[in-house]
């Protein structure tokens, strides 16, 4: 086992020599040993403490997940055949070892030993943290059920990872499967310079002409925006909302259907099988919202904030379009290319106007600069290791006493094979170990279009706060200074405040200091003229209310799903998104829109019974800013005081404490519909 390269957990991961025949011997081989070394552990430590029993099982448990975490990269980045089928056999396994570890009565016993401890009042915040979470997640597991169910719980547990994974495996696959080529200039008018020439290059290395167009993102959203030609936006429309279901282009072949229905039926299972009414509830208890009602009424508030500012964006948008061109009625495939027109016509600016002016390099040195003004750290590129494509970059940062907090990988160009989308995962966690202080190390990736034509790769300002967004996930996840890994990072963070630092970052994706320092025209290096920001901040809210809406019924939709749908009911997922939709949505989606079927984010993702957090920690992050917009925005005492009561905090304390400890006081939603254009006094302007 000592030539496996996934066995050596010295340093980082060596990508360059990972192979798909590597990874099931390392994960049975660490399973195995983990298994070895905890059944040894209960058995000889008769005096549990947390030297002696809990950091010794944090070992093994980082030393599986320093194996798993460059497995599970590589299948999200650079999926093969060979590597799937390897992905595929080993997630079983380890779903079966996490609830057996749940489940172990003894292992569960001492760790409540230690909690009746006099030893655990004397422990950090921190270590006490680990010890409730880990008393939580063992109930959470079903250490308190009779054998039979324990057994139908494993059972349970195994068949959801099995099916998460294969509902992003139909979404992938449906995704890279289709295309367009299209070989009359005509038919390409409005599309971007810069998406023709992407097209261009994807069709000539296929060995076709013309154009060929993809259901990629940057490819999709530049024809369904841009393409002055309906029928090519009709086409790829239809493609684009039907894919993994049971109709469409592909219809049947990737179908996601049976796979969310036995998804929702055996998460209904677990919670009823742990004495929870559904699943949401039992999702909740790792959340900062106390109950499901809570969140409705969240939601509801938002809604009744935004449904009738975004019917008047609606009406708007349609007589913009009957009178300006020619459209009685709106197709779907007619919104997003009619707003931009919109767009253009009110406020004389467009994405692709800006994306000059966002050469990539430059927007990356910027945001350094920035989170260094910001919190007194230096990002700076680093020798780098092996790495899974050319295009990969990898950086460290150092704080002001010349200490390194961490190292990340930047991947942020599309590809086929590789998983849509933008997030920051994890390589290695922050802890204390007896040779020192491990580091921790952090995955960004994005998919935006590859550089064409020796230019370096130019982005829209959306993918800029993309960018900002994933950056602080990963701020989030090196600046920790919790040495415990089960609460370093974002570790241990309720999934409904996770969001905060990441959106709170955006923020500064408007501020003209902050644009100074990321934006350069490509040819002539100046930074976003004044007449440009003038432009953006002017339509920053436009359609704010929509995009509200369709927030609202996406986090509707998912804890409808998680509440009160029944899986084995007459109603069927389609009917469930139907009603949500007839409550709260302002745009009318079309019969055949299978949504729900690459609704990964709550299928194949964390988001179950969570997506709400988006809009949660939203007002959370909103709110936050409000005091640098106070204070100034690169304010060091106000940077100092986030840095240190968010960022370095991780998840050893409640996130709504360390909000009153940055804030002083209680988060409200003024600022965010505010800052989206929906307070009554942005509504009087």
């Amino acid at each position: 086992m000592k030539q496996n390269p996934l066995l050596d957990l010295t340093g980082l991961p060596n990508f360059d020599l990972i192979l798909p025949e590597h990874i099931e011997p390392a994960v049975d081989h660490i399973l195995a040993r983990n298994r070895q070394q905890i059944s040894r552990l209960v058995k000889d430590i008769q005096n549990p403490s947390w030297n002696n029993f809990m950091a010794v099982v944090e070992q093994l448990e980082d030393d599986l997940e320093r194996v798993w975490a460059p497995v599970s990269h590589l299948n999200s980045v650079r999926d093969t055949p060979e590597l799937r089928q390897a992905y595929q056999v080993c997630l079983p396994k380890l779903t079966d070892y996490a609830t057996e570890m749940g489940q172990n009565k003894a292992l569960f016993n001492k760790v409540i030993e230690i909690r009746d401890s006099d030893e655990f009042q004397s422990l950090g915040q921190s270590k006490k943290k680990v010890i409730d979470n880990a008393i939580r997640d063992f109930r959470l597991s079903g250490i308190d059920l009779a054998q039979d169910k324990q057994v139908r719980y494993r059972e349970i547990s195994s068949a959801l990872s099995s099916l998460g994974n294969q509902f992003s495996q139909n979404l992938l696959d449906a995704t890279d499967a289709w295309y367009v080529d299209v070989d009359d200039e005509q038919d390409v008018r409005g599309i971007p310079q810069n998406a023709l020439d992407l097209a261009r290059q994807t069709s000539e290395e296929a060995g076709a002409k013309g154009w060929r167009f993809s259901l990629q993102a940057p490819s999709y959203l530049a024809v369904i925006t841009y393409a002055d030609d309906p029928r090519l936006r009709e086409k790829i429309y239809r493609a684009y909302v039907t894919r993994a279901s049971e109709i469409g282009p592909d219809g049947g072949k990737w179908d996601n259907s049976e796979t969310i229905d036995q998804i929702l039926r055996l998460r209904r299972e677990q919670a009823e099988l742990l004495g929870y009414e559904n699943f949401a509830a039992l999702s909740l208890e790792t959340k900062m919202a106390g109950s499901s009602s809570e969140i409705f009424e969240f939601l509801g508030e938002l809604s009744n904030k935004s449904k009738e500012i975004g019917k008047k964006e609606v009406a708007e948008l349609e007589d913009f379009a009957a009178q300006n061109l020619g459209h009685d009625a709106l197709a779907p495939w007619d919104y997003a290319y009619v707003s931009e027109k919109l767009r253009q016509y009110l406020y004389d600016f467009s994405q692709e106007a800006l994306r000059p002016y966002f050469p990539l390099p430059k927007v990356l040195r910027g945001m350094f600069d920035i989170v260094g003004k910001l919190f007194e750290i230096r990002v700076e590129a680093s020798k780098p290791p092996q790495l899974w494509s050319k295009d990969v970059k990898f950086f460290k940062i150092v704080d002001s006493e010349e200490s390194i907090r961490g190292y990340f990988y930047v991947d942020l160009y599309s590809r086929k094979h590789k998983r849509g989308g933008a997030w920051m995962a994890d390589c290695i966690g922050r802890r204390s170990t007896s040779e020192g202080l491990q580091l921790p190390v952090a995955f960004l990736t994005c998919n935006f279009s590859a550089p064409v034509g020796g230019q370096p790769a130019l982005l829209t300002h959306e993918e800029v706060m993309t960018l900002f967004h994933e950056f602080g996930h990963g701020l989030h996840h090196m600046l920790t200074k919790i040495d415990v890994s089960g609460v370093a990072g974002i570790q241990g963070v309720p999934w409904d405040a996770v969001e905060l630092p990441s959106q709170f970052l955006e923020n500064w994706c408007w501020e003209r200091h902050a644009l100074d320092l990321i934006s350069g025209h490509v040819e002539t290096g100046q930074p976003l003229p004044e007449s440009l920001l003038v432009k953006m901040r002017k339509a920053k809210n436009f359609q704010s209310a929509m995009q509200m809406c369709r927030q609202i019924e996406f986090s509707l939709f998912d804890m409808r799903l998680h509440t009160s749908y029944d899986p084995d009911g007459a109603s069927t997922v389609q009917e469930e998104l139907n009603h949500v939709r007839s409550q709260v949505a302002v745009v009318k989606a079309p019969s055949f829109n299978r949504f729900q079927h690459s609704f990964g984010h709550i299928f194949a993702g964390g988001y179950a019974a969570g997506y709400y957090s988006y809009k949660w920690a939203e007002v959370l992050s909103a709110d936050a800013f409000s005091l640098f917009e106070e204070n100034g925005i690169f304010d060091p005492c106000t940077g100092r005081c986030f840095l240190e009561n968010i960022l370095e905090k991780g998840g050893s304390e409640e996130p709504m404490a360390l909000f009153e400890a940055f804030r002083g006081r209680k988060p409200n939603v003024d600022a965010l519909l505010r800052h989206s254009g929906l307070s009554p006094l942005e509504e009087a302007s």
